[in-house]
């Protein structure tokens, strides 16, 4: 595809494993191409590289994938798969995986809900407290 512009992620040594644990993780994901030095891997359908290229570079904060999810079930499972084996939480639905790598696990409802003049405020004051976003109690806010 003409100008297709995907993520390329750098790892230590760890580009497959890395991709062999989002694509057990994800739906309609799989690994496209693979060799020592790079694997290209779908997640949902979207492209993503994984390169092997050492430990001069590590993932921050400054880069996250965001994973919307309609239900409290999706973001428990999301938020439980992508803290294993290493991974850590973090606040306001942000967590980071087992390679390093930042995910943010948001309800779709959250853009409504902060945009009800009414209930905004209290919205983002529950939330600011949370570290794994919990539907209901977004809503009660």
């Amino acid at each position: 595809m003409k100008n297709q512009i995907y993520p390329c992620l750098w790892f230590d040594g760890q580009a497959q494993a890395a991709a062999k644990f989002y694509c057990s993780i994800f739906k309609n994901s799989k690994i496209t191409a693979d060799n020592q030095m790079v694997v290209t891997f779908e997640l949902n359908g979207k492209q993503f590289m994984g390169l092997n290229a050492g430990p001069q570079f590590k993932f921050n904060e400054a880069i996250s994938f965001v994973v919307n999810c309609d239900t409290q079930e999706e973001i428990d499972f999301y938020w439980e798969k992508l803290t294993a084996d290493g991974g850590s939480e973090s606040m306001c639905g942000w967590l980071k995986d087992q390679f390093g790598v930042s995910w943010q696990i948001v309800p779709t409802i959250l853009p409504t809900l902060l945009s009800n003049p009414g209930k905004a405020q209290n919205v983002m004051q529950a939330y600011m407290k949370m570290k794994k976003f919990n539907i209901k109690a977004l809503q009660e806010a």
